[in-house]
C-alpha cells in the first residue's frame, strides 16, 4: 500500500496516525511543486491528498481511505455518531483549508467577502460544537475521531489558523495527545 500526501496535511496526517502499526509506504508530495502538482494530477483526478494505491485499487479521499482499510484491515467500526462528529471536523478542515489558500493567493482574512466571512463563521460554529462535545467526554477513547480531532487542533496551531481561546476543553485534549509516539513521528513542524 502507498499513501500519496504531505506531512503537513491535516487529513493525511490522521491517515497515517491511524495506520501507525500497519505496513505501508509514504510517498511525501508538495503538492505545490512543478513535480508534486504533476504528480497529484497524473494520479487523482480530484487533485486532493491524501489518496491510496492499493494493488489496483485507487481510494481518493481520507473518509473513503478509512473505510476502505477498515474493511480490509479489520481495525475500527464507527458508529453514526462517530460519522457525524467526522463531518463536523472535516467541515472545519475544509473551510479553514480554503481560507488557508486564500491567504496564500493574497486575500486578507479580515476580507468583507461573503465567502471568507461564512468559513470563519463555519469554523467557530463546528469549534463550539466540538467544545461542547468535549467537555462532555465524547473524545476519551483514542480512536479515529479522536486522532481526527487531533489532527484538526495540532494543524490550527501549527499554521495559526483560528483563535482557540475560548476552547478550554479542545485545547487540554490537543494538549494531552501531544506526547503520543505517532503524534509525534508525525507532526508537520518536524
Amino acid at each position: 500500500m502507498q499513501l500519496y500526501g504531505s506531512t503537513t496535511s491535516p487529513y493525511v496526517r490522521r491517515i497515517r496516525m491511524w495506520l501507525k502499526d500497519q505496513d505501508f509506504e509514504f510517498i511525501n508530495l508538495d503538492i505545490f511543486s512543478a513535480e508534486g502538482h504533476a504528480t497529484l494530477l497524473a494520479k487523482n483526478p480530484t487533485m486532493k491528498i491524501p489518496m491510496l494505491c492499493d494493488g489496483d485499487t485507487t481510494i481518493y479521499d481520507s473518509r473513503i481511505i478509512q473505510r476502505y482499510l477498515n474493511q480490509k484491515l479489520a481495525l475500527e467500526q464507527l458508529s453514526w455518531e462517530d460519522e457525524n462528529t467526522l463531518t463536523l471536523i472535516d467541515g472545519a478542515n475544509d473551510s479553514l483549508v480554503e481560507l488557508l489558500l486564500l491567504s496564500r493567493s493574497g486575500i486578507a482574512m479580515d476580507s468583507e467577502l461573503m465567502f471568507v466571512q461564512r468559513q470563519q463563521q463555519r469554523v467557530s460554529n463546528i469549534m463550539t460544537t466540538l467544545e461542547q462535545k468535549a467537555q462532555q467526554g465524547a473524545f476519551e477513547q483514542w480512536g479515529y475521531v479522536a486522532i481526527c480531532l487531533y489532527c484538526l487542533l495540532d494543524w490550527v496551531a501549527f499554521r495559526n489558523l483560528h483563535d482557540m481561546t475560548e476552547y478550554p476543553a479542545l485545547n487540554q485534549f490537543r494538549q494531552q495527545h501531544l506526547t503520543r509516539p505517532e503524534a509525534q513521528s508525525s507532526d508537520p513542524r518536524n
